[in-house]
């Protein structure tokens, strides 16, 4: 079994850990760094991603920025706009996929089945929904995805909703959808749920799904 190395920065700008990760990347490009997975919770903020369009998904206006204390960033990764804050575990991949077949649509399937393991430890039964990104519970997303990969090595990754404050939500329309809802952990399980027990579970089920992406000599 290959092991990931599981890091955590604790509550992060956004901006700040951007920095830190295209910094992992360079030392994962040059083999001066190991695979990883870097847990954050990030200050609330807005990211629009690379998508055309994500944009016109921001809705708050200032009132509603400088009341919540939720700034705006713009991000390299795919996808559209969405949120990060406390309560909110988001993950950053730093692996190359240089061994492990340089697919890219396999990476997001595995990061998905490793979110579909993780709540199914809660009793939450999610999956992925026809022609969407991210996990959902019917049309309830729990978790978003979006990635950015450089000379094989990807960084950006996900966001699971274990106990964020869903309302900041209202301020965009999270990943352009208009046909569902945004969840969280706590939400669909009625009780309070926090980060710091969905972590573990999160690096069990990351380590197993990729570590089964390659044999014992490192090749797909």
């Amino acid at each position: 079994m290959t092991v990931i190395e599981i890091v955590d920065w604790g509550r992060t700008e956004y901006q700040k850990a951007l920095a830190m990760q295209q910094d992992r990347v360079q030392q994962r490009i040059h083999e001066a760094a190991t695979d990883a997975l870097v847990f954050t919770e990030h200050e609330p903020v807005y990211t629009i991603g690379a998508r055309q369009g994500a944009d016109d998904h921001l809705v708050a206006d200032e009132v509603f920025l400088a009341r919540e204390g939720i700034t705006v960033a713009r991000s390299n990764r795919g996808g559209d706009i969405t949120y990060h804050g406390p309560g909110q575990i988001v993950g950053y991949p730093i692996i190359s996929l240089r061994n492990r077949g340089k697919d890219l649509h396999a990476y997001l399937r595995d990061l998905e089945e490793v979110l579909i393991r993780t709540v199914r430890h809660f009793g939450l039964n999610a999956g992925r929904r026809e022609g969407k990104t991210g996990i959902w519970l019917q049309d309830r997303k729990i978790a978003a995805i979006g990635v950015a990969v450089k000379q094989w090595v990807t960084y950006h990754g996900f966001a699971l909703n274990v106990n964020p404050v869903l309302d900041h939500f209202k301020g965009i329309i999270p990943c352009g959808i208009t046909d569902g809802t945004v969840t969280s952990m706590s939400a669909e399980l009625g009780r309070a749920i926090l980060p710091v027990s969905v972590k573990p579970l999160l690096a069990l089920e990351f380590q197993q799904v990729f570590a089964d992406t390659i044999d014992p000599d490192g090749r797909t």
